[in-house]
């Protein structure tokens, strides 16, 4: 009898999954998208908004992270439901953007970051990312701890409005003062819950630090990149991606260490047409590191 029950239950449940759309059951993750940070294209964007955007898209990428908001110009003279609206047309979304952050993190006064945030939500961002700080707010280890309260508060802001906030480095961060640094810092004193971090590849290796290590250091804490590569006769310099000299394929096997969500081309200066330069990066991601 048990044995006849077992059997119809059986039966019952296989009956049910057969109404399912098997596709559903066993579905592939959704592949990464290709992001570009527009600073990349600083020279460019703000002369023709709608254009570049166009062209971004042609070389094969998907998403954007922006930069250099403000409540007065918006997204270079276009406002964020205008940009928003720039974005759909050309198949591109938006899941990050760069922030000037230095206001509050000096005075606490939320009012811009208020107006950061609606912008984020209308463009359909996750991430405000505080790009860099001014010089005399990260002096000393004092400063550092300052700094890491202000993001934390940061973060209770975005975490309310339904986003994150994200900390991305440069090369600064890693410079000890007094022994310690100001990267050490933020990642003891901030709230996991709260605050991630964007790691840019090309400043970890600039510093003389080893990328992996810090993911494995700090697992789930890195949800996005920047890949920049590092130009091998100077590198002082960026080049296309999988042309310089940063292992990228041996750091893509650490990704679900990471924790990573979302990665940004980037790439501050060109040898050769910055378009063509964005289109070989794009290519080079999509054939060898997203496979």
């Amino acid at each position: 009898m048990m044995q006849r029950r077992a059997f119809l239950k059986q039966a019952g449940l296989v009956s049910a999954l057969s109404l399912i759309d098997p596709r559903g059951l066993f579905a592939a993750p959704a592949p990464m998208k290709i992001g570009l940070q527009l600073y990349t294209l600083r020279e460019y964007i703000g002369k023709d908004v709608k254009g570049v955007l166009a062209k971004i898209a042609k070389a094969g990428y998907q998403e954007v992270e922006t930069y250099g908001y403000s409540k007065e110009k918006g997204f270079w003279g276009l406002s964020a439901q205008e940009f928003s609206a720039a974005l759909k047309a050309n198949g591109l979304t938006s899941s990050s953007g760069h922030y000037e952050m230095n206001g509050f993190v000096q005075d606490g006064n939320p009012e811009a970051l208020k107006t950061y945030i609606e912008a984020a939500k209308i463009c359909g961002q996750t991430y405000v990312v505080v790009p860099h700080l001014n010089d005399q707010l990260r002096a000393t280890p004092t400063d550092f701890k300052a700094v890491a309260d202000k993001v934390n508060k940061a973060g209770e802001l975005c975490k309310a409005a339904g986003l994150r906030v994200a900390y991305h480095n440069h090369d600064f961060e890693f410079k000890t003062v007094s022994g310690t640094s100001l990267y050490d810092v933020l990642l003891k004193e901030t709230d996991p819950a709260l605050v991630d971090f964007e790691l840019d590849l090309y400043w970890v290796v600039r510093a003389g630090l080893d990328p992996l290590k810090l993911m494995a250091a700090h697992p789930k804490r890195f949800t996005m990149w920047h890949v920049k590569d590092m130009d091998k006769a100077k590198p002082e310099l960026n080049t296309e991606v999988g042309a310089g000299s940063i292992d990228f394929k041996k750091i893509f096997q650490s990704a679900s260490t990471s924790g990573l969500k979302h990665i940004y081309m980037e790439q501050e200066n060109f040898a050769k047409d910055a378009f063509q330069s964005i289109t070989q990066s794009a290519a080079y991601i999509k054939k060898s590191l997203l496979v």
